[in-house]
């Protein structure tokens, strides 16, 4: 029996899944397997948690809910906790498996632990086959080579826009043969080394991982109610659950793709209206492919002070001042009432990141490497390329071709809070 390892990692879904699809149809068996990578729930050396307990519950639940769906399809998920590199040649091993196949990385820590598993795979005559499940366009049917990607997003999207096709999303399989997988226990938040955190009763979504919440998030949002058709005039806004999709932490852990979105939101526009708002999910879902493309191209200049523009930026590293801006005390209402969102879900609006990393990077000049490490820490729907790209891009040396993008924040909160609406919400307890 020709066996392979299906390796889960931010990919945790069975509907438009080239890696599990792929393993399916060229191997006789298959072993699903998600690796907790101890790697991921440290201390960075920033300070902050790689993995706060807001995302590591939604992983949790993500997990529940596949290892569900396999079980309908007749397999299982095995799980396993430590580093990828040791844990699934010891899988290899036990079920003599020829090839493990997996979801392609372009950030470097994550390529670090791909190449580690390809080495010692490849000590036990097994392969590593990587695919791209992550984008809504692939990479080989972009009209430039991701050396030539332009790095001002304007030029790609148009280019890209007009010259580039979604590829079809690949369908759910109906049946997964697998050996006997020896039961496995989902780790707690506890065994983790996280504590418990209850989500404030304030959030303007309850986020529950899962590709079956995802679907049913989606379905909400476009067939449910029509929200999709005023998106690009709401998705400004501040409070409730409905102003944007809200799809981004199920996006992030890949409980659905780009594609699945771009399909149902292609019959939405069949079957009721194609406008601006409609269109604009494509456009950020663009943006959302532009920072993982320019991840791949500029690897670990995302990371460094002076990012890909290799720009000095003057930045002091004051303690007490960060510590006010993660609180949310450092007097200035509008950055307050977004940090303690923060803080307390897990999640804050796009417009309200846009002003606290404006805040922290141009009224603080503190080092936005830290307000990074803390998003790293805090948000549910951390992407690594999605948020150090957008971190560089505020900081001026990422992809923004004006340089400096400083938010005069009282105007700010005059134009999207007028009411004071959300601050009231979060500044009062």
């Amino acid at each position: 029996m020709k066996t392979a390892i299906v390796w889960f990692k931010t990919d945790l879904r069975i509907t438009d899944n080239e890696t599990l699809v792929q393993a399916i149809f060229k191997n006789d068996q298959v072993i699903p397997v998600y690796c907790f990578d101890e790697s991921h729930y440290r201390t960075t050396s920033n300070g902050f948690q790689k993995t706060g307990a807001f995302r590591a519950q939604f992983i949790i639940e993500s997990l529940i809910d596949l290892d569900n769906s396999l079980r309908e399809l007749g397999s299982s998920l095995l799980v396993v906790k430590g580093k990828p590199e040791i844990e699934l040649p010891k899988i290899v091993k036990q079920y003599n498996a020829k090839s493990v196949y997996a979801k392609r990385e372009v950030a470097y820590e994550e390529k670090q632990t791909e190449a580690l598993v390809k080495t010692e795979l490849w000590k036990l005559q097994c392969e590593l086959l990587t695919f791209s499940t992550s984008t809504l366009f692939h990479a080989e049917d972009l009209p430039f080579s991701i050396k030539d990607i332009p790095d001002v997003f304007t030029n790609f999207r148009k280019k890209t826009e007009k010259e580039a096709t979604v590829r079809k999303v690949f369908e759910k399989p109906t049946a997964i043969i697998s050996p006997e997988i020896m039961d496995s226990k989902i780790p707690t938040l506890s065994q983790l080394g996280l504590n418990t955190i209850a989500i404030d009763d304030r959030a303007a979504i309850l986020f529950k991982g899962g590709e079956r919440e995802a679907i049913n998030r989606l379905n909400h949002y476009f067939f449910d109610s029509h929200a999709i058709a005023t998106y690009k005039e709401t998705r400004n806004g501040m409070v409730g659950a409905d102003y944007s999709s809200k799809l981004s932490a199920w996006l992030a852990l890949g409980c659905i793709s780009p594609k699945y979105i771009y399909q149902e939101l292609k019959k939405y526009e069949t079957l009721h209206t194609a406008n601006e708002s409609t269109y604009w999910l494509v456009f950020e879902l663009l943006w959302r492919d532009y920072f993982r493309f320019m991840m791949k191209k500029y690897q670990t200049k995302f990371f460094q002070k002076k990012g890909i523009q290799q720009k000095d930026i003057g930045m002091n590293a004051n303690k007490t001042q960060l510590e006010n801006w993660i609180n949310g005390t450092t007097g200035i209402d509008f950055v307050d009432a977004n940090m303690i969102e923060l803080k307390l879900t897990g999640f804050m609006s796009n417009r309200g990141r846009q002003n606290v990393a404006s805040y922290l990077c141009n009224d603080l000049n503190l080092d936005w490497r830290l307000g990074a490490s803390y998003f790293e820490q805090q948000l549910i729907d951390y992407d690594v390329c999605s948020n150090w790209g957008n971190w560089a891009y505020l900081a001026g040396v990422g992809n923004d071709p004006r340089g400096n993008r400083y938010f005069n924040i009282e105007k700010q909160a005059n134009d999207y809070d007028k009411n004071k609406a959300f601050r009231n919400l979060w500044l009062t307890y």
